[in-house]
């Protein structure tokens, strides 16, 4: 998963209902961009460098894993939508106006994109509201922080600040009702690239099945007869630990933990892979163990077909992987899907992602997390 980026933007309005189309805006912003981390005061302000109604202008910070390119492309989009025509020369009133101020430290200067914005020292409709969410933030060009830049420019514009706050859009998609979500689902299906964009996007303890130090799992996949009974006690010790070790001890600064594995699933892969004298051994001690853990809120299995799950096996690449028969797969499909129809248990979603893709579009992910708070 790509690095997310700090992206400051500004938001103004002087046509039409302007509070609801920044509101508006923000919201295209939370669903094609990134998530919405602040949102400063919405402030008047006079319209500049043309005749024309006042403004509501605001600043926000969004975080984002798309280049500037393809952040300025969706904020073009965004403006069309909403009825804005960029013109070359002069100033005119609009619905809305999205301007990229600071994207972190980066300096870029083309012809579509200039960042950090040139004119924004010169603008205290644009500094004011940044001031409030950035202050500290230092310009990557002048080497100022911008409550200075606020402090020196040269700017003398009279604002008005609001005393109506804008909605982040986050709210939709609130987790804070689950303090414990485990995302399962077959081999391929997303699970850890799910749970770790929720842990980025609502501040939550992130914990990612250990599997790559596990010695027996390359052996498994060339002899499976032979690896499958210490390759499965592994991962139930391991497994076991690490959810006693982390959800026990509780970070009281993160809204929740979200983890790419429930321990049961120790018990699916193990009946699917060990002989019948091993497995029936095996339950047994998994049972001693499982008691012992807390159980998950909300449990989500991401359902894949298995043409799907085996080009994202083929697409990461991992060597040991390669083997994985279709076969395979759909047993461990079917053993999943007799563990959730045996269970009664209204915290478990089933959620069919075959024809969705929320690691490169962004909408289909808040479509999955829709269905996981609704």
């Amino acid at each position: 998963m790509k690095p997310l980026q700090n992206i400051y933007l500004s938001l103004g309005s002087n046509l039409g209902n302007k509070f609801e189309n920044l509101q508006q805006a923000i919201t295209s912003i939370y669903e094609e961009i990134g998530a919405v981390i602040k949102i400063s005061s919405v402030y008047k302000t006079p319209a500049m460098g043309f005749e024309g109604d006042d403004f509501l202008n605001c600043a926000i910070l969004v975080q984002s894993t798309l280049s500037p390119n393809k952040i300025m492309d969706a904020i073009l989009s965004i403006e069309k939508k909403m009825g804005r025509q960029r013109k070359k020369g002069g100033y005119t009133s609009r619905p809305i106006d999205i301007d990229i101020l600071l994207v972190d430290a980066v300096i870029k200067e083309s012809k579509k994109l200039t960042i950090p914005h040139p004119e924004m020292q010169n603008r205290k409709f644009v500094l004011q509201p940044l001031a409030e969410i950035a202050a500290q933030t230092d310009h990557p060009v002048f080497k100022k922080k911008i409550i200075k830049l606020l402090a020196e420019t040269t700017d003398e514009s009279q604002l008005e600040k609001q005393s109506k706050w804008l909605v982040n859009p986050k709210s939709d998609y609130d987790i804070s009702a689950f303090n414990y979500i485990a995302i399962e689902g077959n081999i391929g299906a997303g699970k850890t690239s799910l749970a770790t964009q929720i842990a980025s996007d609502f501040n939550a303890k992130l914990i990612l099945e250990r599997f790559k130090d596990n010695p027996f799992l390359p052996k498994f996949y060339k002899d499976q007869q032979r690896y499958a009974f210490p390759l499965e006690m592994s991962f139930l010790a391991d497994r076991y630990q690490q959810l006693l070790d982390d959800i026990k001890q509780f970070d009281l600064f993160k809204e929740c933990v979200v983890a790419d594995y429930d321990v049961y699933k120790s018990l699916i892969f193990a009946k699917v892979t060990l002989a019948e004298e091993e497995y029936i051994l095996y339950k047994k001690l998994f049972h001693l163990m499982h008691k012992e853990l807390p159980k998950p809120d909300v449990y989500i299995y991401l359902y894949q077909n298995t043409e799907r799950l085996l080009e994202n096996i083929q697409k990461r690449g991992r060597k040991y992987e390669q083997s994985i028969e279709a076969d395979y797969l759909k047993k461990i499909n079917q053993g999943y899907l007799e563990f959730i129809k045996n269970q009664h248990d209204n915290r478990i979603k089933v959620l069919d992602i075959s024809e969705l893709d929320f690691v490169k579009n962004r909408k289909d992910y808040l479509t999955v997390l829709k269905q996981i708070v609704n």
